[in-house]
């Protein structure tokens, strides 16, 4: 188990894991959708949600451990915004399954 566990890392694997974590939340899922159109801070991503924003900073915080998210400090707020080259990768690792010359029903 261990070795896969060090395999897994040495190939990415941890962090496709995180991802798929992150995403697997309906919660994530929206804030991502939010993120899509423009970055936003925590406040006003929270505003779209009837929960507390310590909430919303948790799923903020998992979505930055798998780099689906980014932030930066603008005065007194931090904006979020999309890290697309993690959804780039996501994509062609998904799209490896799909080879030439078979076909997909």
């Amino acid at each position: 188990m261990i070795e896969n566990d060090q395999e897994e890392k040495e190939e990415g694997g941890m962090a496709l894991n995180d991802t798929f974590k992150a995403l697997s939340d309906p919660t994530r899922r929206k804030i991502l959708d939010l993120l899509k159109e423009k970055d936003m801070t925590a406040g006003e991503i929270a505003d779209h949600f009837q929960m507390s924003k310590p909430s919303i900073s948790h799923h903020l915080n998992l979505l930055k451990q798998a780099d689906l998210v980014w932030d930066e400090r603008q005065g007194q707020h931090m904006m979020y915004s999309l890290n697309t080259t993690v959804f780039q990768d996501l994509l062609k690792w998904v799209l490896q399954f799909n080879k030439e010359g078979k076909d997909v029903q």
